[in-house]
């Protein structure tokens, strides 16, 4: 619904005006994608995601082992045992999700990684654009790999390759 309501007030402020205001789009993917430093921190962000859950699915391949074993061996072992084993299972457990919500909870080390290496490229890209489209006095630049989809558009605002040499890039096309 909020998307619908955005579209709907964008194309009425774009035809409100349409004869006196000027309209680009960029597409982030392609911009982000043309960039080494992103295409870096990009790999760097699945190694590192690969490597942490492997480490989790390690955690609670152990954790099935030990709950197997324990069923095995619970119709011989006294209580005091069954209880103690039964807790460790818990607790192994407890610390697996623990260390997934470390790992990739919403404040995670991955998200804090992703900020670390991946926002500061993002921030030069939106300068970029934003001083791009001050010089060239667009009214509005939209970016057809958000949130809003764009079913027509005119190659010739198509300004990607533009940004890419503001960031003194040159683009794949």
């Amino acid at each position: 619904m909020k998307k619908i309501l955005f579209t709907i007030t964008a194309f009425t402020l774009l035809s409100m005006g349409a004869i006196a205001q000027k309209y680009a789009y960029i597409d982030s993917e392609y911009l982000l994608n043309n960039i080494p430093s992103y295409v870096e921190a990009q790999a760097e962000l699945d190694k590192l995601s690969i490597e942490w859950q492997n480490e989790i699915e390690a955690k609670f391949k152990k954790i099935d082992e030990m709950y197997r074993k324990y069923q095995q061996d619970a119709v011989v072992l006294p209580e005091d045992v069954k209880q103690k084993k039964q807790e460790e299972i818990i607790e192994a457990e407890r610390d697996a999700k623990e260390l997934q919500k470390k790992r990739f909870g919403v404040d995670g080390d991955l998200y804090k990684k992703r900020e670390e290496l991946v926002k500061p490229i993002q921030d030069r890209v939106f300068t970029a654009i934003e001083e791009y489209a001050r010089e060239k006095q667009y009214a509005f630049v939209f970016d057809k790999a958000g949130d809003m989809t764009i079913v027509y558009a005119d190659a010739r605002y198509d300004i990607n390759d533009e940004v890419l040499a503001k960031l003194g890039i040159v683009g794949n096309k």
